[in-house]
Formats: C-alpha cells, structure tokens, sequence
C-alpha cells in the first residue's frame, strides 16, 4: 500500500509539474507546426494617442483598430530610444543603441550595422525565412565613401535581408531617390547623382536660395537642395530622373511590400515595412487630403491606416492572414514642427498625440518612448489588453523562440518575451533601460532618469517638447504619476541608489 501510495505522489508531481509549462509547450508546439510568417509595420513619429484604439480624436483609423480589436493591445510597450536610426539599431539587432554610440544619421553615413554582426533578419533566414525590408531605411549605407551611381555597398543585403526597397535614408534628407536591392531606380548614366552634406554640389535650387519655390516653410537645417517643392537637408546634384514624388510613398511602398508577399505566399516571410509617414514633411496623396481634421499630419495618420488595410487585404487575397503574425507599432513618440511648418500645431484641436503622457520625440519622459504597439495573429492570438512592460529590442529573442532557437552571446540586451508577446502572460520585462539623449530605467512603476549636462535647449525651445534632461536625478512613480509630474527621488533615496546602481551594470554589460 506504501509503495502504491508513493507510486501516486510521484505520478501527482509530474502531472503537476506538466501543468505548469503547459503554455510554454503549446507555444513550442505552435512553432515546430507553422512557424508563422512575421510582419512588423513600423511607423514613424507616430504618438501613443495618435490612433483611434488609443484614443485619437481628429482622425479615425479603422484598418488599425481592427487590428487592435481582434489582436493584442499594449498599454505600456517602448520603442528602445525616442529618435529613430537608434530605435531600428535596437530592434533589427536586439542591442540597445546606446552600445554603438548610435544617433541620428545624415543622408550619406555608412551602414551603422556592421555585416558581421547578428541581426533579426539574419536569424530568420537560418530557418527558411525569406525576408525584406521595404521603406525608411536611415541606418547608413557603405562604408562611408559612397558612389550612388553603383550597386552601394554594405546594405541591406548583408545584413540579412533578400530584398529591399529603400528610400535611402529619410524623407527630409538627400538622396531623395527610391533604391532598390542596392542600387538606384530609374538612374540615367547621363545625370548622374552626388551627394553632399558639408557643401552645395551641383546647380539645383536650395531652400535658402530660393525660398519662393517651396511648398513648405522649413528651418535652416532642412533648407538645402529642392525636390519635389520641398528643401531637403542636404545637397544633391543630377538624378532628375530618379527622383520620388513624395505622395507616392503610400501606393509605390505597399506595392514592393505586396508583390513581395504574393511571390513568397508559398514560403515563410518577414517583411519589414517601415513607414515614412507620419514624419516630416508630410505630403499625403490627394486621396488622403483634407480625410482628417488636423491638415497634414493628421492625413499622414489616415494614409497609414489605408497601407496596413491593403495589406492586410493582400494576405487574405493570398489565403495567408491566418499565418502571419502582425506587429504594429513605432519607432518613437510625437512631434508637431520638425524642420517643417504644415499646421500641425494650428490644426491640433483637441486631439493629444501623446495621450497623458509627459514629453515627445527626443524626450526621455514616456512620450519618447511609450508607443501604440498592436499584435495581431488570427486564431493564435486572443483579443486583449496587456500591462506588460515591453521593449522593442526583444523582438530578437522572442522571436528566436518562435521558430526554436537560441539568441548569439553577443546579444547582450534582447529578452526572450513570447509569451508575453502572445498574449499568454501579462507579465514582461522586470526593468528595461529607455534613451533619450540619457538613460533611464523602468523597474515596474518605478522610472529613474539619469541626469545629464548634455544641453536639451534645442529640443523645448524648437522642438516645443520637454525633453527631461537635467542636471539632477528623477524618480517617478507612474502608478500614482504617470503623466511624470512629480520627482519624488528625494522622498525615495534608496530606491534612487538601487535604480542608479542597476543602470550602470547594464551599461557597464559586456560579453
């Protein structure tokens, strides 16, 4: 009877045992069945209150929302850093950017990647993945002596993408061309294109020459070479015939990222589509004009959520919708005026880019950081609202874990959050380090910022944001604070020196 009795606590405790990682082995089970085909929308600018499932006003976004309705919503998801060649650094190579010194990048910079490192796309294709990016790039190209007029390299290609459709580096800078896997479109050997960024080449208008052909009015930064009726920052001589109309971004980007998804619905994808819109200068297409209430910017927002329905369409067309996984989200927080003036800050009105959140683009305060983030997986991925601390730099090792493997050790950063991902868990990261122009770090509620001398001037007095850089230490409890009102460091000095002494392991991390 003894033995028996043994023999049935034994079974009990694995049986328990089991039990308890369940939801790990279903996901194990999920990924060896269908590992899924992956698509990250990334936005740019895009604030935490600039769509409707996050509270817009002004504007309606229903292809969103649908995403949002029937997938996962975030409530406290980050981009890694509040500008944007640092964020895509993070999140393509799960590493935050302050390790490569990573800032925001001129239009002729080289490859801030480096070949050798590992990266998402990379990590992919080991299992099967065909893969492309196709929209902003800013990450650099070359190896800082480019000759536009040849295939550039090092580019996307090697760092793991098969295909890609670029605009080299972001809207308001040149070369305002359209590159594909490496090389110009529509370039003519007659004209060809040279790029500077310390001096005028070439003989086509500028901004500060004549001002009385732009569309926009624009700071002197981006008041160089005229493309299209706006100044660029930077100059460019030749490649009239390969220049972007900016309207066309919406019809011509989601075109690549369709055709590439019908000519890959037989294999598994990832495509990164990463949005120009709603950075400036915003151009929206005649078809969007005038479909919000805030000019513009607000048309930007409308002509995002027509790219997200029309690709989402495109995978059921495809019959595929129910095996791609769909991320939505941005690369940092809101700005009104960013070199150009086209009315965002007259044509506001009630609406709140950031929600109650403190700060913008640039600012370490949540508004730089905290972004819509929405995953959507039919049938996978059940309608919610998550809690969960997230940071776009663990899309590395979660999605390792989604197509079973293990991250390289010299990821030094990214964490493995499936399941929380997936909505199994509402529990994320512990503490997560956020930049803007300084560090801080998010320990649940608790958010301590590291001071600073670096001058933040620019940023409210331009920028019209609070950018959070000062020369004393903050602590904020956004359970009771959120919208970062109060520095309670002084109330809390233990918790100060325990977040301070944290931090600087993490920074001090090396493999």
């Amino acid at each position: 009877m003894k033995k028996l009795l043994f023999i049935g606590l034994i079974a009990l405790f694995f049986s328990c045992k089991e039990d308890k990682q369940t939801p790990e082995k279903e996901i194990t089970d999920t990924i060896e069945n269908r590992r899924p085909n992956i698509i990250i929308f990334y936005v740019d600018d895009l604030g935490y209150g600039d769509v409707s499932s996050y509270g817009a006003t002004g504007v309606k976004t229903p292809n969103i929302d649908k995403l949002a309705l029937n997938g996962i919503r975030f409530t406290d998801a980050h981009s890694a850093t509040a500008t944007c060649t640092p964020s895509r650094y993070a999140m393509l190579t799960g590493n935050y950017a302050f390790r490569r010194k990573a800032a925001v990048l001129k239009g002729d910079a080289p490859l801030i990647i480096s070949p050798e490192q590992p990266t998402l796309p990379k990590l992919l294709k080991k299992v099967g993945y065909k893969t492309a990016v196709v929209g902003k790039w800013h990450l650099g190209l070359g190896d800082g002596n480019v000759d536009w007029n040849t295939t550039v390299k090092p580019g996307p290609a090697e760092i793991g993408f098969d295909y890609s459709f670029l605009l080299p580096s972001t809207g308001d800078r040149v070369p305002s061309v359209y590159m594909e896997n490496g090389n110009i479109l529509n370039l003519s050997e007659d004209d060809p294109i040279e790029v500077s960024y310390t001096e005028k080449v070439g003989n086509r208008p500028t901004g500060y020459e004549n001002p009385e052909l732009r569309r926009q009015v624009a700071d002197d930064q981006h008041n160089k070479t005229i493309i299209n009726g706006i100044s660029r920052i930077g100059w460019m001589k030749g490649g009239k015939s390969a220049e972007w109309v900016d309207e066309d971004f919406p019809y011509k980007l989601t075109e690549k990222a369709n055709t590439f998804i019908k000519e890959n619905k037989d294999n598994r994808f990832f495509l990164y589509y990463s949005f120009h819109d709603i950075h400036v200068p915003r151009l929206p297409h005649k078809n969007f004009q005038g479909k919000s209430e805030m000019g513009p910017r607000g048309d930007a927002i409308v002509q995002v959520d027509y790219v997200v329905g029309e690709i989402v369409k495109s995978l059921e067309t495809e019959g595929i919708s129910k095996n791609t996984l769909i991320i939505f989200t941005s690369d940092n927080g809101p700005v009104l005026n960013d070199g150009y003036e086209d009315d965002a800050v007259e044509k506001l009105g009630n609406h709140k880019p950031a929600g109650n959140l403190r700060g913008g683009k640039y600012s370490v305060y949540e508004a730089g950081t905290r972004v819509p983030t929405i995953v959507y997986w039919p049938e996978e991925v059940a309608p919610k609202i998550s809690n969960a601390l997230m940071n776009q730099v663990d899309f590395y090792s979660s999605f390792a874990a989604l197509t079973g493997q293990n991250k390289e050790a010299s990821i030094l950063d990214s964490e493995n959050h499936l399941q929380a991902l997936l909505g199994k868990t509402d529990k994320g990261r512990v503490e997560t380090v956020l930049e803007g122009y300084t560090l801080a770090l998010r320990q649940g509620n608790w958010k301590y910022i590291k001071p600073s001398n670096k001058p933040g001037k620019w940023i409210t007095e331009e920028k019209k944001i609070e950018s959070g850089l000062t020369t004393v230490e903050q602590l904020y409890d956004l359970g009771r604070d959120p919208s970062e009102q109060t520095n309670v460091a002084d109330q809390f000095p233990e918790k100060v020196e325990e977040l301070k002494f944290k931090l600087k392991q993490i920074e001090e991390l090396t493999y």
